[in-house]
C-alpha cells in the first residue's frame, strides 16, 4: 500500500503530477488546485490513495490527511468511484461536505460535475454519521496548529516559507471561523489566493 509520496515534480497536468521518487516517476491524480501550483523540479508531498482494479493500478494524492480520509469514506458510497470522490474534493471543502451531509441537502453534491441527483442523494444519506462534524469553532486568526500545517502544506508544494506564511495570515483575516479553523479549507481559500502570483511564489 503506498499511503504517501514525496519526490520531485517532473510534470504537472490539470488534475495530475508525475513525482520522481528514488528514480522511479509516480503519476498521482490530485485536485486541479495542487496541479495548477505544482512547481517542476520542486519537492512535492502528497498523502495517497492506492487504487487496484483488474486492469490497473493507479494513485490518486492530496496535502491533507483530512482530505485523504474523506476521499476514502467518498469510496464507501454506491456509485461513486475515484473520480467523482475526486471530483467533489475539488469542487467542496471538507467541511461543506459535512455541512450538506449534516443538513440531509444534496444540492451541493448536485453541482459536481459527474454527480446526478440520485448519487448525490445517496451520499448524503450513506455519510450519514460517518463524517467529523463541520467546524463551528469561533477562532480570531487561524489557531497555530492550523495555520502551521497550512504553511507546511504549501511549503511541500513548492512555496516558499515567508510567502506562505503572509498569504495564510492575509486570507485567515476574510475566512469564515469554519475555514479558519479547519486545515482543509484553509489550504484550499490560500491555493486560490496564491494562484494569481505563481511567477513570485516559489522557492529558488
Amino acid at each position: 500500500m503506498i499511503s504517501s509520496l514525496r519526490g520531485s515534480v517532473l510534470h504537472a497536468g490539470l488534475d495530475s503530477v508525475v513525482l520522481e521518487v528514488s528514480g522511479v516517476g509516480f503519476s498521482v491524480s490530485v485536485p486541479p488546485d495542487v496541479a495548477r501550483t505544482a512547481r517542476v523540479g520542486h519537492e512535492l508531498f502528497l498523502h495517497t490513495h492506492l487504487i487496484v482494479r483488474e486492469d490497473a493500478m493507479s494513485l490518486v494524492g492530496f496535502p491533507t490527511a483530512d482530505e485523504l480520509d474523506v476521499f476514502g469514506t467518498l469510496l464507501g458510497v454506491n456509485g461513486v468511484g475515484p473520480k467523482s470522490a475526486l471530483g467533489i474534493l475539488a469542487t467542496l471543502t471538507i467541511d461543506q461536505i459535512a455541512e450538506a451531509v449534516e443538513a440531509e441537502d444534496d444540492r451541493p453534491f448536485r453541482k459536481v460535475s459527474g454527480i446526478g441527483p440520485k448519487i448525490a442523494k445517496l451520499v448524503v444519506v450513506q455519510l450519514q454519521g460517518r463524517l467529523a462534524p463541520p467546524t463551528r469553532a469561533a477562532a480570531a486568526p487561524a489557531t497555530p496548529d492550523v495555520s502551521d500545517q497550512v504553511v507546511q502544506a504549501l511549503v511541500g508544494l513548492g512555496w516558499a516559507e515567508r510567502v506562505a506564511i503572509e498569504a495564510v495570515d492575509k486570507v485567515a483575516e476574510t475566512a469564515s471561523d469554519a475555514d479558519r479553523a479547519s486545515v482543509g479549507s484553509l489550504l484550499r481559500l490560500t491555493l486560490a489566493a496564491l494562484g494569481p502570483a505563481k511567477s513570485g511564489g516559489a522557492r529558488g
